[in-house]
């Protein structure tokens, strides 16, 4: 399946920008580096915020002295009450930041929603076990956003892929299943996450294709301010994003240079190309598609309301090799950028 133009609710990518170019974003992790290994798996044009033009009811004004109200003296020559009234004072002027924050957020939010209303995305998750796991975290889809899922099950193994059939006999609308006999890579079998992602990327329809991991529960509707990023021109946009500083890769927001692949919304058309199908394990590979990517790169600047569990318990010389070798294709990409 191919596209030859952007979808018609998508933005174009944005070319002044490409993964491969010195990146922009802010680090975030206090000058120290995000791990030891690097990866494991918006706001673009930030929110334009609501005026306050004609917030007030009608015959009120301006207080004479609001520095009064928060324990000032309205006189230079004086100093205010610097006892319990300043206090009181504080702790007003603190709980109606906050309380203006998350408003402004609401508001942001919402105004996502409408903006991306007619974007088609869809939510792809690998099965390869954990059945109460798998559970919350298609659930929790459900639950938060309207996207479609799109799930395979690798064997079946603990059961997974029985809990994925119940899911879908009860939301048949929203969860696509399909089943493979062969089990996972790293647990001894065929089925490689390269593979298995692309089958997924290839049977979706969506503008937006969500790559989330089964680990991955979301509290909230974390994947609309992604799918806005894209809409508004971003090639990708995820949950956690990693800059390269002085050879390490630390935790950064804004624009940044690779996302993490626990999480991540991409326009599918483009990722048709950059997903690397040969990619054994998961490990590394995010990096390695987000380095593949042509056009910015986005993590919004608020948390996403998103828990991770406990993931696989995995082979140390497996994880080792793997995500080695993963690398190597990362290190070729960044050497040429």
């Amino acid at each position: 399946m191919t596209d030859a133009k952007p979808p018609a609710h998508l933005r174009p990518v944005r070319a002044e920008q490409v993964a491969g170019s010195t990146g922009t974003g802010r680090d975030t992790a206090g000058g120290t580096s995000a791990e030891t290994e690097p990866g494991t798996s918006s706001q673009v044009g930030g929110a334009t915020g609501v005026g306050t033009a004609g917030v007030r009811p009608r015959g009120t004004h301006a207080q004479a002295n609001p520095a009064a109200e928060l324990g000032f003296s309205g006189d230079p020559g004086q100093h205010g009450d610097t006892g319990e009234a300043m206090l009181h004072a504080q702790r007003t002027w603190d709980g109606t930041l906050a309380t203006n924050r998350l408003d402004a957020l609401g508001v942001n939010l919402e105004r996502q929603r409408m903006e991306t209303k007619d974007v088609t995305v869809s939510v792809s998750i690998l099965v390869d076990g954990r059945p109460l796991d798998v559970r919350k975290s298609v659930q929790s889809v459900i639950d938060h956003t309207n996207a479609r899922v799109l799930a395979l099950d690798l064997g079946n193994i603990q059961g997974a892929g029985d809990v994925l059939d119940e899911l879908a006999d009860r939301h048949p609308d929203r969860i696509a299943v399909w089943h493979v006999a062969e089990s996972p890579h790293w647990r001894g079998g065929t089925a490689t996450w390269g593979e298995c992602r692309t089958k997924l990327l290839r049977l979706d329809e969506a503008e937006v294709h969500v790559l989330m991991e089964a680990d991955v529960v979301l509290h909230g509707d974390a994947l609309t301010p992604l799918v806005a990023a894209v809409a508004d021109g971003a090639v990708a946009a995820g949950r956690q994003g990693l800059e390269l500083v002085e050879g390490d890769w630390r935790q950064a927001t804004g624009k940044v240079r690779a996302l993490t692949g626990e999480l991540m919304a991409v326009r599918r058309s483009a990722a048709l190309g950059a997903l690397p199908e040969d990619a054994n394990y998961g490990r590394n590979a995010d990096l390695e598609l987000s380095l593949a990517l042509h056009g910015d790169l986005i993590v919004p600047e608020e948390p996403l309301p998103v828990e991770r569990l406990e993931s696989h318990d995995i082979d140390p010389d497996y994880e080792e090799r793997e995500s080695r070798r993963n690398y190597d294709a990362v290190l070729h990409l960044l050497g040429t950028s």
